[in-house]
């Protein structure tokens, strides 16, 4: 538990730091610097597969470190739309962890707010409100 909560920290602090616009810079500064190279090393190459490892190997982990920050992201997400809608009076409670459902159980779930959503449009386009609860 401990070594995955490191790694958890390690993935957010890198997904953050990539992510400002002075590291994009250094990338590109490398890049750079790397293209200024090419006639010195005449193109070689040795010169195109240091750029090539380099980038797939960041590439490479960066992939990892981005999806384990994405993956806490949305359940964080998930977690707060679940209270809301746990909060709310005369929300369903069928909703919560809805993300967890099969295809098939989310397809219900789908046509039956499509349903509310089309039969709302029509009361929008006959002049009423559209902002009332369907359940009495």
């Amino acid at each position: 538990m401990h070594s995955s909560n490191g790694y958890a920290r390690f993935a957010k602090a890198t997904a953050h730091i990539c992510g400002r616009p002075r590291t994009f810079s250094l990338a590109v500064g490398v890049i750079l610097v790397w293209i200024l190279t090419g006639p010195l090393f005449d193109f070689s190459d040795t010169w195109q597969l240091v750029i090539n490892t380099g980038t797939t190997i960041i590439t490479f982990l960066m992939v990892f470190l981005i999806q384990n920050t994405q993956n806490r992201d949305t359940e964080a997400i998930q977690l707060k739309l679940d209270e809301l809608i746990r909060a709310t009076q005369g929300a369903h409670n069928a909703l919560l962890d809805l993300e967890e459902l099969e295809e098939e159980s989310l397809d219900v779930f789908k046509r039956k707010y499509q349903a509310l959503a089309q039969s709302a449009r029509k009361q929008l386009d006959m002049g009423l409100k559209d902002t009332d609860s369907p359940e009495p």
